[in-house]
């Protein structure tokens, strides 16, 4: 083509430009123009409201409502942090605080120790599970909130708090000295037999990764051959934890996810950059619904590389990664800024804030929009709802016996007593509900409220409430009420028919108020059946390597 022939093309490209520049810097303009007015009216609003509303307003508190009203239009996940709530969110993210070292909570509208994690202050100091709350130095929180108690407690490392309890029919009254608290990401790590070793990881907090690394060595030393890592319940956290943990059993200079998001600087791709701990060892990740974020990206790169088997329930399909940015007066803003793709090319993001039904729902992507990638080995995997496990374990139910035993607190209660009275019992494994004691706690709830209503009852109460609408309900009502009866729950029997499963519930109340956190979980691994299934999975290695290899993931 000649100069003068290329002349127009070029002068309509300089126009294009021109004009998509000017659109940008309009739009641009046009966008900050309406930050502006809009906030330069909510301004006015508050002014107009403070000088003029019948009654005295509180602005910050006003304000904060606001703020919190605007980000639930978002995502769950874009939160402001005030400066008084800084700490607070220090502690999730760094796992460190300084204070004695005890999760409180209320149960049946009473304050209390839920768990001293042992070695801290609360429990070297003598706080036990169930000890309520009468004062902490001179402030009476009979009445309080757990957050304000919570705060109470808290503050700089060697500082002194009193904290008086009640105990039974005692009230006691403890010296404890805070220090810096920084609770573990790994509560508990063990063999579950000769071969097969177990980690249990809750957070992803600061030294989430190390936590692990030094779990896994130990267990190493101690001659496993096989490793189950427990996701389960856990809501994730640093996403930096999550790579260098994926790293543990994935060669140097592997892709473990990338972030996109829409300003450039939010970009990055996240690879190993060390040489693994043990890329061989025949690994089984137990995940369910409640394993989100970090824990997502661990299971997911794992399953991606065909480096794990997954086994247990669907994850919560959390894809998309926060930052903290400050705001003035020391606030903050925990936002949404992209999301994460991890090494099959799948964001595993369940649900789309950004677009909403007429109510204001946001929906979960449906299956018809989801799409394929696949794993190393070829395995066909799906994004848009989570991590699918290779071998899914039903969730176990129970019944309603027990959750009634459970939500009264009375198997709480009963646990509270008994420690009171026995000052030891046997290892958290070996600890059992003998026949002798499973009937001194039937005999304890002879006096006990803890009615409750079956499947069966519920429905036959549903029956009965609709058939009322029909014109032939006097034809049936006799038959109803004659299968009322023939149903009608009898909560003695229901304690012979369901004694395992409340024996299984009391044990592990038993066993926390002697071993604490980790005993809790220890005692679970004996009757747990995604344990049960990794155990089987990991001693046939046949079957391992035909899941792994598999063109259509099972």
């Amino acid at each position: 083509m000649k100069l003068h022939q290329r002349k127009p093309l070029l002068v309509l490209l300089a126009v294009c430009l021109t004009a998509g520049l000017l659109f940008s810097f309009a739009y641009k303009n046009d966008k900050l123009f309406a930050i502006a007015k809009n906030l330069d009216i909510f301004a006015s609003l508050v002014r107009e409201l403070d000088s003029y509303y019948v009654d005295d307003i509180d602005p910050d508190h006003l304000i904060a409502v606001g703020i919190n009203a605007m980000l639930e239009e978002l995502d769950p996940y874009t939160e402001f942090i005030p400066e008084e709530n800084s700490d607070d969110f220090r502690m999730l993210t760094t796992g460190e605080y300084g204070g004695v070292g005890a999760l409180i909570g209320n149960r049946t509208g009473v304050n209390m120790v839920l768990m001293p994690y042992q070695g801290f202050p609360a429990q070297v100091g003598g706080l036990r599970i169930g000890d309520q709350f009468l004062k902490v130095d001179t402030v009476d929180v009979t009445y309080k909130e757990t957050s304000d108690i919570s705060r109470l407690l808290k503050g700089p490392a060697n500082t002194s708090v009193d904290v008086k309890v009640k105990r039974g029919d005692d009230t006691l009254t403890f010296n404890l000295t805070r220090r810096k608290i920084v609770i573990s990401n790994v509560p508990y790590y063990g063999k579950i037999d000769d071969q097969t070793g177990y980690i249990k990881l809750t957070d992803f907090t600061t030294n989430a990764a190390a936590d692990v690394r030094k779990a896994l060595l130990d267990l190493k030393a101690q001659g496993i051959t096989r490793l189950v890592l427990d996701v389960r319940d856990n809501p994730g956290g640093i996403l930096k934890e999550a790579v260098e943990i994926v790293n543990l059993f994935i060669p140097k200079g592997k892709e473990v996810v990338r972030t996109i998001g829409k300003i450039e600087n939010v970009n990055a791709v996240y690879k190993t950059t060390k040489s693994p701990v043990d890329k061989d060892i025949p690994i089984v990740v137990l995940i369910n619904e409640r394993s989100a974020s970090a824990a997502e990206i661990v299971a997911g790169a794992l399953q991606d590389y065909d480096r794990a088997v997954l086994i247990g329930r669907k994850t919560f399909g959390k894809g998309l990664v926060q930052t903290t940015v400050p705001l003035s007066y020391n606030s903050q803003v925990k936002l949404t800024t992209a999301k994460y793709y991890i090494p099959s090319g799948r964001c595993i993001q369940a649900i789309d804030y950004s677009k909403r039904d007429e109510n204001g729902n946001s929906s979960s992507v449906p299956d018809s929009l989801r799409n394929e990638f696949t794993t190393k080995n070829g395995r066909i995997v799906l994004d848009g709802a989570g991590i699918e496990p290779d071998l899914k374990v039903e969730s176990k139910s129970f019944a309603p016996i027990t959750f009634s035993l459970v939500a009264r607190n009375l198997i709480f209660n009963y646990g509270n007593e008994f420690y009171r009275k026995n000052e030891t019992i046997a290892s958290p494994r070996a600890f059992e509900i003998d026949d002798a004691l499973y009937q001194d706690f039937v005999s304890w709830l002879e006096d006990k409220e803890y009615d409750y209503t079956t499947y069966v009852e519920k429905s036959l109460e549903d029956l009965n409430k609709y058939a009322k609408r029909e014109p032939y309900f006097d034809e049936i009502k006799a038959t109803i009420e004659e299968l009322k009866k023939k149903v009608s729950h009898n909560k003695e029997q229901d304690l012979i028919t369901h004694q395992d499963e409340i024996k299984e519930a009391l044990r592990e109340e038993l066993v926390s108020r002697y071993y604490y956190q980790e005993g809790v979980v220890e005692a679970s691994l004996i009757n747990d059946m995604e344990i049960k299934k990794a155990l089987a999975i990991l001693g046939d290695q046949q079957q391992v390597r035909q899941i792994l290899t598999a063109s259509v993931k099972k």
